[in-house]
């Protein structure tokens, strides 16, 4: 079973992994047999190709990357009902301990135990077949194209920092970082109801992509802007009441507070590689609530019902599609971090 195999830092392959092999074969009752048919790269991934760690979790042996993904079901286990061969499907990644106390008090997203594709040591799915838990795989609509489906896992970031945030009709929000998990955050929160949405990044590219997105959306070059000061003018020196923080900067870390109204919220979403100065100041004479994501639990289902119904569009974000033979080629793109780019993905063949 051919792989793209993250070797060790900086090195990928293409190659045969027996040991999945053999795994493979294996189907439990309530599993349900996959093949691949498109798969996101994700900034996860390419961390690990470029740095071989993710804070304690740490690349130190040869690991299959890959966790965006959708594909047909070709083989179901036994007691398996809500799924049949043949059907177009997305997956969840994470499969938690259904006995761990996290679990079982709803937020199996953050149970220690949690098997998570593409997470050291667990492998991913950048492979022709995988196995998988049938409840944490999803029947796409026939209108739920298979790239849209492999859209599912970021954007279900997006939903579950919407809804962390408790957003209320006609507020108003700032997304900073215009990459794929900053966009699909902003259409989330555009769906959950706030009324307008300031999004802020350095690359002009980025930023014409995420203003096509909605109307809503006021794209922000806070290299050439001030973000506090448009905040203020269109809100009569108010603030936002939302303030997502995508980016994964220290410096942009550093910042959430300013255009924040009083009573907001602040939502962390990026992954801060070391510590961050925490204005606490700012934030207690603001009385402000922070929230901190990790991953997401309970919204795959809202997530395609929201691309069949048409409430979010993720097509405008995938912006190149690369043949699964040209994976390794595929991840060295994605690491330059063309600007015009935003989600890269990977077609598997049929």
């Amino acid at each position: 079973m051919q792989s793209l195999v993250l070797e060790k830092k900086d090195v990928l392959n293409l190659r045969d992994v027996p040991e999945i092999d053999r795994t493979e074969e294996v189907l439990g009752a309530r599993d349900v047999r996959i093949k691949l048919h498109t798969v996101g790269i994700c900034g996860s991934d390419l961390h690990y190709y470029t740095h071989g760690r993710i804070g304690p979790f740490v690349v130190n042996a040869p690991m299959i990357l890959g966790h965006e993904a959708s594909g047909t079901v070709i083989e179901t286990g036994a007691d398996v009902t809500t799924l049949q061969t043949g059907d177009r499907v997305c997956m969840e990644p994470g499969i938690p301990d259904p006995n761990s106390k996290a679990t079982r008090l709803g937020m199996y997203n953050i149970d220690p135990a949690v098997r998570f594709w593409a997470t050291p040591p667990v492998h991913g799915i950048l492979r022709p077949t995988c196995t998988h838990p049938a409840a944490f795989t999803f029947k796409l609509p026939d209108n739920v194209s298979f790239a849209e489906g492999a859209m599912v896992e970021p954007l279900a970031v997006g939903v579950h920092a919407a809804t962390k945030a408790r957003i209320k009709p006609g507020d108003n929000a700032v997304v900073m970082g215009a990459g794929p998990i900053g966009l699909v955050t902003a259409l989330s929160a555009l769906a959950a109801g706030c009324a307008r949405v300031y999004v802020t990044d350095l690359a002009d590219q980025k930023l014409e992509i995420a203003g096509a997105l909605s109307p809503a959306i006021t794209p922000v070059n806070v290299r050439s802007e001030n973000l506090v000061d448009l905040v203020k003018r269109d809100t009569d020196g108010w603030g936002v009441n939302v303030v997502f923080e995508a980016t994964g900067s220290p410096h942009a870390a550093k910042t959430v507070f300013e255009p924040l109204c009083p009573g907001g919220c602040v939502v962390m979403i990026g992954g801060q590689p070391d510590p961050i100065q925490y204005d606490a100041g700012a934030a207690m004479i603001r009385e402000a609530r922070v929230e901190n994501i990790f991953r997401y639990a309970h919204v795959f289902p809202r997530c395609v019902g929201m691309l069949s119904s048409g409430a979010i569009d993720v097509k405008p974000l995938i912006t190149r599609t690369f043949g699964f033979a040209d994976s390794v080629a595929a991840f060295d793109v994605a690491a330059s971090v063309p600007p015009a780019d935003v989600k890269m993905q990977i077609a598997l063949p049929q």
